[in-house]
């Protein structure tokens, strides 16, 4: 993270705010090619799939032309999923911040191309038109979902508009279906299917694995921890909370996996957990 530090202390100031936004109007555009395929017989949307063999031969629009491609067609359910994940994306970059979240949806975008141009050299032309064939931003919308869920695991949504459930065993659904295919996958190309799926989703295998605290569970650390329990008799401990939720009154003494924060846009110093942060009416 120190690294992170750094670069956005130097390029931070060119970080495009809002990021989300210009994804979700990409995907209005493919939509809008779609139609314009089936209305006119012209297959644009084939000139638009990242095809490694093709921008080795001049059309290096593809590099990314592809994320114009939708990840699926265009219906009501579409469209309450991409309302859906515009809220995560624009909670991310409120939490990480602009440059941050920046790094992390093109990190994906970066990878998944690498991964392309690695099915060319390794597989050959026919392999890797068939990874171009399946090749979306699909996994990458699924990073955003599976960061978010990271970040604020105990936030309650309604599936289906009526079932409330939190976000994490949703996050565990996905991971669970998603290893399920990775698995299940065969026939020909199906190393590349596992490939893709890999490349697109390695933003989110970096960032679980950075941010993680290995030093806490480290023998070194639960030794210590140990020996100051001992040192210390219960009764001289205050029970002191730091944190607490202005609408439920949690405190960090009612989980480990509670994070809290401040809300900007409230008159006063009023601070709320993750589930609260984002749906609580501000006091003025």
């Amino acid at each position: 993270m120190n690294f992170l530090n750094k670069m956005e202390r130097k390029f931070g100031r060119y970080a495009i705010p809002e990021l989300t936004k210009y994804i979700i109007l990409c995907y209005v555009i493919g939509y809008a090619l779609e139609v314009f395929q089936n209305m006119t017989g012209v297959g644009i949307m084939g000139y638009l799939a990242l095809s490694p063999y093709h921008i080795l031969h001049g059309q290096i629009w593809r590099l990314v032309s592809w994320v114009l491609i939708p990840p699926s067609g265009l219906d009501i359910f579409t469209i309450i999923m991409l309302l859906f994940y515009y809220s995560l994306g624009t909670a991310l970059e409120r939490t990480w911040g602009e440059f941050r979240y920046n790094v992390y949806i093109f990190s994906g975008i970066l990878f998944t191309v690498i991964g392309a141009f690695l099915l060319y050299f390794i597989g050959g032309l026919q392999i890797s038109l068939y990874g171009a064939s399946i090749i979306s931003t699909y996994y990458i919308n699924l990073s955003i979902f599976l960061a978010f869920a990271a970040n604020y695991p105990d936030m309650q949504v309604l599936l289906y508009f009526v079932i409330p459930i939190k976000i994490k065993w949703m996050a565990y659904l996905d991971i669970a279906y998603l290893a399920y295919n990775f698995i299940r996958v065969s026939g020909y190309g199906a190393w590349a299917v596992r490939m893709m799926i890999l490349v697109s989703l390695l933003n989110f295998i970096i960032f679980f694995f950075m941010t993680r605290n290995y030093k806490t569970i480290s023998p070194r650390e639960i030794h210590r921890k140990q020996q100051f329990k001992k040192a210390v008799h219960p009764k001289m401990t205050p029970n002191i909370t730091k944190h607490k939720c202005a609408i439920c009154g949690r405190t960090e003494n009612d989980g480990d996996d509670l994070e809290f924060r401040f809300c900007s846009k409230c008159n006063g110093n009023y601070e709320y957990c993750q589930e609260h942060l984002f749906t609580h009416t501000h006091i003025k």
